[in-house]
């Protein structure tokens, strides 16, 4: 926006990234914990809630990434990308079991 003061965009720019920090923060924190129960839950029948559980975050993950290539936060997109492609391949892995 032309009318924007650099405060205004320094404001901006420090509200994005606190947004975006907490977001990827809390999805590396689901992530792993999908990641590290995988076994178990798949060994206790429940493959089926696990690729609801990979789903539910790779729908989360997508829009929180469409969202920061909105707002052109490069980092955020590259590293929301790569959570969605681990979750992609853990969902394939729970496939094949």
């Amino acid at each position: 926006m032309p009318d924007e003061t650099p405060d205004d965009r320094s404001d901006e720019t420090r509200a994005n990234f606190e947004y975006f920090s907490n977001e990827y923060a809390q999805a590396l924190q689901a992530y792993t914990a999908i990641e590290n129960q995988a076994s178990t839950i798949v060994a206790f029948g429940g493959s089926d809630d696990l690729r609801t559980f990979v789903d539910q975050f790779i729908e989360m993950a997508t829009r929180t990434k469409a969202l920061a290539e909105e707002r052109e936060e490069s980092h955020f997109v590259e590293w929301f990308g790569e959570l969605i492609r681990k979750a992609e391949a853990l969902r394939t892995e729970i496939a094949r079991r």
